[in-house]
């Protein structure tokens, strides 16, 4: 992991940039944590962030809200010339219900502006000094990642069509054991799970729950039978295998028998071939305990994850820039795995589409992600200050893919070959 020469000369003037817009910054990070805001309704965040960029129009930025038909999506462009490589920063902004910023969503909008900023202005200063090559640099404000599957819509929707690279950085607490670490790069497998989300319906038939039971088909029948189900099946499947849910409607008196009930669950994998198999099984729960009760059973799937692919040569060179900025960053699978290990996040659809980067930052906090306590951390100074570095490191990988040919050749093989 040397430092090479075409990283080098872009150090000083991406740190420079993040100085010089460090209030910017701040406001903006402070605003959307102090505002959650659910999947698909983060209008304060996007509003916020296309402000800003508007106020900066005279720095060449063009801003398109509303982007590619959703209403809090958005996009922000700098390009240079014509032709050249493009890379974006996926900004992610939305909070969970009852405990806001507990995934830390406004560090990853605040280090994604940072690094886009950043890289944006030492590019100008590089061209500048030279005739240079074109070039284009993005910002993509990616709605709903905690439910939704904002960046799989704005995929399909032709948002990553010929990019040569997306970033993005994510918060976890420190480890307790090495708690001066400042950041890693994402792991190369296992740590990112396929994810397939369903609601299922169970319909049954109403009667008095105490005069007339054998009149009812009880659909909270069906559930626990549903519930138990996929309990037993949990003894057969991996270990890096996960199913969990919540009941949603279990009914609504007592003394009824329950006509309709609702549950939600998630179904996730290592990878997508065997998230599909595992689905599989899981439905056949679902449709063994509508049989046994006489329900009937409707299934609504939501928007399906996908693994995360890891491009090397993008870590390799974040962990590089990351230690010469004097932050002791890691390139490692087992360190991971004891933080997101199971979760899931729809940037591994894009890293099907595109090589990309989904890095991960410590940040101060008494919770693990999905927790009160770590909403209070994400808002805190220094989890602040932690974005920001990590959206240097980001720039100046940003960089070396815009003017290094043969690194932008790199990234593109592993990705092909991966």
């Amino acid at each position: 992991m040397q430092f090479s020469e075409s990283k080098s000369q872009f150090l000083n003037s991406v740190q420079d940039a993040i100085r010089r817009y460090a209030s910017h910054l701040k406001d903006i990070n402070h605003k959307i944590w102090s505002n959650p805001e659910l999947a698909y309704a983060e209008f304060g965040a996007h509003n916020h962030i296309c402000t800003l960029f508007e106020s900066l129009k005279s720095e060449g930025y063009s801003v398109r809200r509303k982007a590619y038909g959703l209403e809090t999506a958005l996009e922000v462009e700098y390009t240079y010339g014509t032709g050249g490589c493009v890379v974006t920063f996926n900004a992610e902004y939305d909070a969970l219900p009852g405990i806001g910023h507990a995934c830390g969503h406004n560090l990853i909008a605040t280090s994604s502006i940072a690094a886009f900023i950043a890289s944006c202005e030492a590019m100008k200063a590089q061209s500048q000094q030279s005739s240079g090559k074109g070039f284009t640099l993005r910002l993509i404000g990616t709605p709903a990642e905690e439910s939704g599957g904002g960046k799989v819509r704005l995929l399909n929707k032709g948002a990553y069509k010929g990019v040569d690279a997306c970033l993005m950085v994510h918060p976890i607490p420190m480890i307790p054991d090495e708690p001066e670490l400042m950041g890693m790069a994402t792991v190369i497998e296992g740590g990112y799970l396929a994810n397939d989300k369903v609601k299922v319906t169970f319909t049954g038939k109403p009667a008095h729950a105490a005069a007339a039971p054998w009149e009812g088909i009880n659909a909270l029948d069906a559930v626990v039978s549903a519930y138990v189900n996929i309990s037993m099946l949990r003894q057969q499947i991996l270990p890096s295998q996960k199913v969990h849910g919540v009941i949603i409607n279990g009914g609504d008196r007592p003394n009824i028998i329950p006509m309709s009930t609702t549950v939600e669950y998630y179904i996730r994998s290592p990878t997508v071939k065997t998230l599909q198999s595992l689905t599989e099984k899981v439905v056949k729960c679902f449709e063994a305990a509508a049989t046994a009760t006489g329900c009937t059973v409707e299934f609504d799937w939501g928007i399906s994850y996908a693994d995360l692919k890891t491009n090397v040569p993008i870590c390799e060179s974040y962990v590089s820039v990351m230690r010469a900025l004097g932050h002791h960053t890691l390139f490692d699978n087992s360190t991971q795995k004891s933080t997101l290990a199971g979760a899931s996040t729809d940037m591994g659809n894009v890293s099907y589409a595109v090589p990309g980067f989904h890095g991960l930052f410590t940040i101060p906090t008494e919770g693990v992600n999905h927790t009160p306590q770590f909403t209070k951390g994400a808002g805190s100074e220094e989890s602040f200050k932690r974005a920001l570095d990590c959206g240097a490191g980001m720039a100046v990988v940003a960089c070396q893919i815009l003017v290094d040919s043969k690194f932008a050749e790199d990234v593109k093989r592993n990705f092909e070959e991966s």
